[in-house]
C-alpha cells in the first residue's frame, strides 16, 4: 500500500509513524508531502538586494549571432527566480517534511519526502495523491501555517472529496 502523509510540520512523528507503517505494510511505501505557498515577496526581496538581471534586447540582425552585452553595473550573484524558489522549497522539505520521513525510516520503512508549491493545498493534496498512486491519504487533526484549521476547511474538504481515504490523526 502506498501512504501519504500530508503535513504542515506539527504533526507528531511517532503516532504518524506507527500509522503510516501500519497501512503501508511491509511492502508499501509512505511519502511524506507538503504543500508551500511561496511568499513571492521572499523573491521581490532578494531581487532588492541583488538587483534584478537585465533583459536581453535584441535592436540589429548582428546581435542575433553576437553576445548580448551585459550591464556591468548589476549585481553579481543574482541566482534568479527559479533557482530561489528551489532553494526555498528545499530547505521547506528539510524543516517539514524530512523529520517525519527520517523517523518512518528509523522503523526500516520505504519513505520519501515531497514538496510542492501551492496556493490550493486540499487540490494539490488530491492531485499529488493520484499522480503517485496514493491508497490512502494522512493527515493531522490541528495545522498551521498552510494547512490552518485542518477539520475546519482543509481537513475537511479532504476527507469530502479525496479520491482515496483519508485517515485523520488526533
Amino acid at each position: 500500500m502506498h501512504v501519504l502523509v500530508a503535513t504542515d510540520g506539527t504533526m507528531d512523528a511517532d503516532d504518524t509513524t506507527r500509522f503510516a507503517t501500519a497501512l503501508a505494510g511491509s511492502d508499501g511505501k509512505t511519502t511524506v508531502a507538503t504543500i508551500v505557498r511561496i511568499p513571492r515577496r521572499l523573491v521581490d526581496d532578494l531581487r532588492s538586494q541583488f538587483g534584478a538581471q537585465p533583459g536581453i534586447s535584441v535592436d540589429g540582425d548582428a546581435e542575433y549571432v553576437g553576445t548580448p552585452s551585459v550591464d556591468t553595473s548589476t549585481p553579481k550573484g543574482w541566482p534568479g527566480d527559479d533557482a530561489v524558489i528551489e532553494q526555498y522549497l528545499g530547505n521547506k522539505r528539510i524543516e517539514i517534511a524530512r523529520p517525519l520521513t527520517e523517523t518512518i525510516r528509523a522503523t526500516g520503512a520505504k519513505a520519501e519526502s515531497i514538496v510542492r508549491e501551492g496556493d490550493d493545498v486540499e487540490s494539490d493534496i488530491m492531485e499529488l495523491a493520484t499522480e503517485i498512486s496514493a491508497d490512502v491519504i494522512v493527515i493531522g487533526s490541528h495545522g498551521h501555517n498552510s494547512f490552518s484549521g485542518l477539520l475546519g476547511s482543509t481537513g475537511a474538504k479532504l476527507v469530502r472529496r479525496s479520491p482515496v481515504p483519508v485517515l485523520v490523526i488526533r
